[in-house]
């Protein structure tokens, strides 16, 4: 079970940073899921420069330049310097700000040039009865990967995220067989772009709403490799009740 942890811009303080951090390393240790937390870009360097632990750190974006006069910008061999492994490319609120499809093709190239495993997240912005949604979902995933080689497909880790059960309650997650036949239409795509057996091994996460109250439930009851996690990582207690759930799933 793989969990991402995304900090966002909810961290502003290193102390609290550094405490979600050893939480993070019990979370590993209790549960032996891998854990990978994204936090804001200037605590990366400090994090990663002292972890011994299994816990490994991942960029919450990259930017489209490789370097040179960019002022403010970010580059994928920054994060990957800094320690970094991973790398969130395309998220909901990166797209909301104007990352197209081939802005997000774009940052997915530079990633793996890196050697960043690149956290590919998708998802609808709302669900209509004539199944529109589902081809939404194919355009994001086939327009990121179709210009990668086969061997850069097979590295690609994909994050389901419907739009419409972000930073809600656990009330307004999506349903666990509504997650189970998602994860087996991306997995259908997938078996499209990745050579061979390569596709059944690529992970599929889910994220949107995750909390203590729905978690295990969604990982006993869909096919989901892992979650991405987005408020509900950053709250020390709800983190803790987290891996709870997760050790007894």
């Amino acid at each position: 079970m793989l969990i991402v942890a995304n900090w966002k811009a909810y961290i502003e303080d290193l102390a609290k940073a550094k405490r979600l951090l050893l939480i993070s390393k019990k979370l590993a240790s209790k549960t032996g899921c891998t854990i990978v937390i994204a936090p804001p870009a200037p605590f990366i360097g400090i994090l990663a420069s002292k972890n011994k632990s299994q816990v490994a750190f991942a960029a919450q974006d990259i930017s489209r330049t490789t370097g040179g006069a960019a002022t403010g910008e970010a580059t994928a061999a920054m994060y990957a310097t800094a320690g970094a492994t991973y790398a969130i490319i395309g998220h909901s609120e990166r797209r909301a700000q104007g990352d197209t499809n081939s802005i997000v093709a774009e940052k997915l190239a530079h990633a793996l040039s890196r050697d960043l495993t690149p956290i590919l997240c998708v998802g609808e912005k709302e669900r209509d009865s004539e199944g529109r949604y589902l081809a939404y979902v194919r355009e994001e995933i086939t327009s990121a990967i179709t210009s990668l080689t086969p061997k850069e497909r097979t590295r690609i880790i994909l994050a389901y995220e419907p739009l419409w059960a972000i930073g809600k309650t656990a009330d307004h997650a999506i349903g666990q067989t509504d997650l189970t036949e998602m994860i087996l239409y991306i997995r259908k795509i997938l078996a499209e772009l990745i050579p061979g057996k390569h596709s059944q091994h690529a992970l599929v996460l889910y994220g949107g709403s995750v909390e203590p109250e729905n978690i295990r439930d969604l990982a006993r009851a869909s096919l989901v490799d892992g979650f991405l996690i987005g408020h509900a990582s950053v709250d020390e207690t709800m983190l803790a009740a987290l891996a709870g759930q997760l050790a007894s799933a």
